[in-house]
C-alpha cells in the first residue's frame, strides 16, 4: 500500500516537473517572438557598422529647428532650439559628410545634428548644452565615428545605440530559460526511464 502510495507521488511529481519544463520552454519561445519583431529589426537596420576617424571641418549652430515630442504629433507639441550642423571630413574616403550623435538623431530631424532628448529642460538648459556640444566639435578635431561600407547612407554616426553585441542581454534570459526547461525534461525522462527499467528487473 505504501509503495503505491510513493508510486503515485513519484509520477504526480514528474508530471508537474514535465509541465514545468515544458512551459518554461513555452515561454522562452514567446520571448524570442517578442524580440524578434521589437527589438532585433533596430540592430539590422543599422548599417554605420565599420569604424574610422572622422576631422571635424565646420561646427555651426544654424536656426532654430522644431522638435516633436514623438512621432506624428501636433505642432503645439513641439518647441524651437538651436540646430547644431557638424560636417567632417571622412578618412576612409575622404568626403565631406554630416554628422549625427546616433541612428535615431537622422530619423527624428536629419537636418540638426544632435538633437535634445530630455523635452522637459528649459530653453536656456537646452541652448546652452548645444554650445557646450558644439564647442567640444572645435576643441577636438579628430574622433572616432561609424560610416556605411556599404554607401547607402552617405552620413557617418558619432556612437551607435545597435551594436551587434547589445543583442546578447535580451536573448540571454530566455535562452537561460529555454535551456532550464530542457534540462529538467531530460531529467524527468531519465528518472521515468530508471523507474521502468527498475520495476523491469
Amino acid at each position: 500500500m505504501l509503495g503505491k502510495k510513493l508510486v503515485t507521488a513519484q509520477k504526480r511529481g514528474e508530471t508537474r516537473a514535465l509541465c514545468l519544463g515544458l512551459g518554461m520552454v513555452a515561454c522562452s519561445m514567446m520571448m524570442y517572438f517578442f524580440i524578434g519583431i521589437t527589438i532585433v529589426p533596430f540592430y539590422t537596420k543599422s548599417v554605420w557598422t565599420t569604424e574610422t576617424v572622422c576631422k571635424v571641418l565646420k561646427a555651426n549652430i544654424e536656426d532654430k529647428a522644431l522638435c516633436p515630442n514623438s512621432k506624428g504629433s501636433e505642432d503645439e507639441d513641439t518647441f524651437p532650439y538651436p540646430c547644431l550642423q557638424v560636417w567632417v571630413n571622412l578618412t576612409a574616403s575622404g568626403q565631406e559628410v554630416m554628422l549625427y550623435q546616433t541612428e535615431d538623431t537622422l530619423d527624428r530631424n536629419p537636418k540638426c545634428s544632435y538633437v535634445p532628448h530630455k523635452l522637459e529642460n528649459s530653453k536656456e538648459e537646452v541652448k546652452a548644452r548645444i554650445e557646450t556640444i558644439a564647442s567640444n566639435f572645435r576643441k577636438y578635431h579628430t574622433f572616432p565615428c561609424y560610416y556605411d561600407p556599404g554607401g547607402a547612407q552617405t552620413n557617418v554616426i558619432l556612437s551607435r545605440l545597435y551594436p551587434p553585441k547589445g543583442l546578447f542581454f535580451p536573448f540571454l534570459w530566455p535562452t537561460l530559460m529555454f535551456t532550464g526547461g530542457c534540462l529538467i525534461i531530460v531529467l524527468v525522462k531519465i528518472s521515468q526511464y530508471v523507474s521502468v527499467l527498475s520495476a523491469w528487473q
